[in-house]
């Protein structure tokens, strides 16, 4: 009775996640076929329940796992980050050669070891196509940071429906960048993609928005907590409305996501104070729980609790199971299509855990360690965002009206950041058109007015909020063209 009633829950809760919508139901893993616990593995979700089977299969995933499933869940394209497979487990048209560097070729054999390191969107308007986001480690002997976020697209008209490559390897962005904890969001009008990306040994952000227009971006977010190459994770919620980055020497942050604007508040920095070295992370499908492991402990945040940090609950600490020569202790974090949260490790085991009811508080949840096991050694989880998420409904950007086209001008046009600002509030411009006035406004009839001309390129514009309370705030600022308004909080 208690599963038959968290499963209409989930349903009620999540009205999109229909059984026709079958593009994350089927997870492929393990390595290739036919030496002694080397095996390709499916994870299949596709009849309502796991079912989990052996397949041959000449593919080898290591962490890096960007893969996805026509409407039907029959497998369209998967990989690793060395090269792109088909549906029939064969190089794709033009697949091979996947983020050139020294660190590719030394691991060409198993695949990249880049949690988060690739991530497929369906193209906005071209059911035919898909983007490739990946990366690879370019300081192979130093930082290991990343130098070159890609993209590839994928033509699945190509060779007899099996697709192929038709743009491979295009830089979408040049700096030092975070290995991996590559995610996205459906943005509010239920098509396009926000796509984010960490600077490396930094604060700092990149925001890309993907439309039927191309790539736009990239936005520069200040998201205050300093990040490097510690393995963890970077997720959003099912409903996009919360976005988490989890690594254990920096900690947990949880901030505010806007769907429409692609802008973060409301930051929430938890330390989680334990000895672990690599982690992941994952929301309930209500979003009300947030589950983070940590190698020895996954922890419960209940996100409507008055104090978040202290809602922290101890769900497992790991038992000393050892499966296959290797300990299984807690990892990477994906939430499946059967409502539960399944558990990969750090090394290569035959045993995987899960969360059975993620959705209900404390021991209530479930959790089984080392329960879900594999018909061989694998180490990955795939890399899946929200393909089901919709429109948000009320908002300015809730629908294909002409209103979306000026919204994500407005959004390209000027940048804000820190957001939430504490005293200086930094203004960039992308084009040059002429500032006519700046006025702060915390409602839209009153405020200050600051006058300015333009920014020039590259430079940015100071605000000094010292002087306001806490509270949000309007930017609504004036051009020879057009009128832009923009939200910032004050803390």
């Amino acid at each position: 009775m208690i599963k038959l009633l968290y499963s209409i829950l989930f349903l009620l809760l999540f009205p999109n996640v229909i059984l026709s919508q079958n593009q994350d139901k089927l997870w492929l893993m393990g390595y290739g076929c036919c030496t002694t616990n080397f095996t390709g593995i499916n994870m299949d979700f596709r009849s309502g329940s796991l079912v989990i089977s052996a397949v041959q299969r000449h593919f080898n995933f290591s962490d890096t796992n960007g893969q996805l499933c026509d409407s039907a869940g029959n497998i369209l394209f998967y990989s690793n980050g060395i090269y792109i497979s088909n549906a029939l487990d064969d190089t794709m048209l033009n697949g091979s050669g996947l983020n050139p560097s020294d660190y590719t070729t030394a691991h060409s054999l198993y695949g990249l070891y880049l949690p988060q390191g690739n991530l497929v969107i369906p193209m906005p308007g071209d059911a035919t196509k898909y983007y490739l986001f990946h990366e690879t480690s370019d300081d192979r002997f130093n930082t290991y940071a990343t130098f070159y976020l890609y993209y590839s697209i994928i033509d699945m008209t190509l060779d007899g429906g099996l697709g192929g490559v038709i743009q491979k390897n295009t830089v979408l962005l040049h700096d030092s960048l975070v290995e991996g904890e590559l995610t996205a969001c459906k943005h509010a009008n239920g098509r396009d993609w926000w796509l984010i990306s960490h600077k490396f040994e930094s604060d700092t952000s990149y925001r890309f928005l993907v439309t039927p227009s191309g790539i736009q971006g990239p936005w520069i977010d200040d998201l205050v907590t300093w990040r490097t190459n510690y393995f963890g994770q970077a997720i959003f919620s099912q409903d996009g409305s919360k976005y988490v980055y989890f690594e254990p020497f920096n900690d947990l942050d949880i901030w505010d996501f806007d769907r429409c604007s692609g802008l973060f508040s409301n930051l929430i920095h938890i330390d989680i104070n334990d000895s672990g070295g690599a982690g992941g992370a994952a929301f309930s499908p209500s979003g009300r729980y947030l589950y983070i492991s940590n190698i020895y402990f996954i922890y419960q945040f209940d996100l409507l609790a008055s104090n978040i940090a202290a809602s922290k609950i101890i769900v497992a600490i790991y038992d000393g199971f050892v499966s296959g020569g290797s300990p299984t202790v807690f990892y990477q974090q994906q939430l499946a299509p059967d409502g539960k949260i399944y558990i990969n490790s750090s090394s290569t085991v035959f045993d995987y855990h899960v969360i059975n009811y993620p959705d209900s508080a404390g021991s209530a949840c479930n959790l089984q360690q080392h329960s879900i096991h594999l018909p061989g050694y694998s180490v990955t989880l795939p890399n899946h965002p929200n393909y089901f998420l919709g429109a948000e409904h009320g908002s300015i950007c809730d629908s294909l009206t002409s209103d979306v086209p000026n919204v994500s001008s407005s959004i390209q046009t000027f940048n804000l950041f820190p957001n939430p600002v504490r005293s200086i509030l930094y203004i960039t411009q992308g084009s040059k058109e002429l500032i006519r006035s700046i006025s702060i406004l915390n409602s839209i009839s009153q405020g200050k007015v600051i006058n300015y001309s333009s920014i020039k390129n590259g430079e940015y514009l100071e605000v000094n909020t010292s002087s306001l309370s806490a509270g949000v705030y309007f930017l609504e600022i004036l051009t020879d063209k057009q009128k832009i308004v923009k939200r910032f909080i004050k803390d």
